[in-house]
């Protein structure tokens, strides 16, 4: 029993925002399960995102809007594609 109380004691504890981007980040990959290649570019993407800083609200809360959108897509029995989660990389 102590044992657990110490393994929770280390977990940290999630915002909100948090909470509801590994929400969004499960939905995604059972929705994409079914769909060949489509689970790599999933965690690809999330991955990439992972590096936005956590006081950038505004584009984290973005996102969040946008992969809803993306998530109802992918849902969708008739998709075949996945487009990109993340703004697209500035040219060097």
């Amino acid at each position: 029993m102590h044992v657990v109380c110490d393994i929770q004691a280390l977990m940290a504890r999630h915002s909100k925002l948090q909470k509801m981007i590994l929400t969004l980040y499960r939905q995604f990959l059972q929705a994409g399960r079914d769909k060949p290649g489509f689970i790599p570019r999933i965690r690809d993407e999330f991955r990439e995102n992972a590096r936005i800083k956590k006081t950038d609200i505004m584009h984290i809360e973005y996102l969040c809007r946008r992969a809803q959108r993306q998530l109802e897509q992918l849902r969708d029995v008739n998709t075949k594609k996945l487009g990109s989660f993340s703004k697209p990389k500035a040219d060097s």
